[in-house]
């Protein structure tokens, strides 16, 4: 029998190809068998809880924050303008998220930009430890529109943190304050 390093590349590329056609097929029970050698960990309820389970987790940076700059001219262009405009960025995805003054409380507008055309938020208020409150957090969702905006409304002053989920992936933005002035 000739040794491999005698034969081309295309030649063995060929009888390779023979072999694999001559070889038969695994029993169906030894494939099951093989296949039960490893377990399919934990199973997860549900479609949703499924589909959570495959995204991958992205933490975003913020690019911008209107409150941030320094106040340069003197008299009316000094003011800090009520409404507080940040901008986050991650993977191709930039985030816009615009704070206003809306009577008692506050608005949270923004728009997704990037390559999602649907996708779900979901802003949690956070407790003063700057974590979720394990008794009864406080969650809101609201999904994107055709344009990739948002709107959450009557927002109380404090710490929020902001999940974006679309295109197979958790997007998470860092806590913010909404209603208080960053120093």
């Amino acid at each position: 029998m000739p040794h491999p390093d005698d034969f081309s590349d295309d030649e063995l590329g060929h009888r390779l190809q023979q072999a694999l056609r001559a070889l038969p097929d695994a029993p169906p029970g030894l494939l099951r068998a093989a296949i039960g050698l490893w377990p399919a960990g934990a199973l997860v309820s549900g479609l949703h809880g499924a589909a959570l389970g495959l995204l991958s987790r992205l933490s975003a940076v913020l690019a911008f924050d209107s409150w941030a700059a320094p106040a340069t001219a003197l008299g009316m262009r000094s003011l800090r303008a009520p409404t507080r405009q940040l901008l986050y960025t991650a993977q191709g995805r930039d985030i816009d998220l615009r704070i206003a003054p809306a009577d008692l409380a506050f608005s949270l507008t923004g728009q997704v930009l990037g390559p999602d055309e649907t996708g779900q938020l979901e802003l949690t208020r956070l407790d003063d430890d700057a974590a979720p409150s394990p008794q009864a957090p406080w969650v809101r969702e609201a999904p994107l529109d055709a344009l990739g905006e948002f709107r959450f409304e009557g927002l109380a002053p404090g710490r929020y943190t902001l999940t974006l989920f679309a295109g197979g992936c958790a997007l998470e933005l860092p806590p913010f304050d909404c209603g208080e002035t960053a120093n």
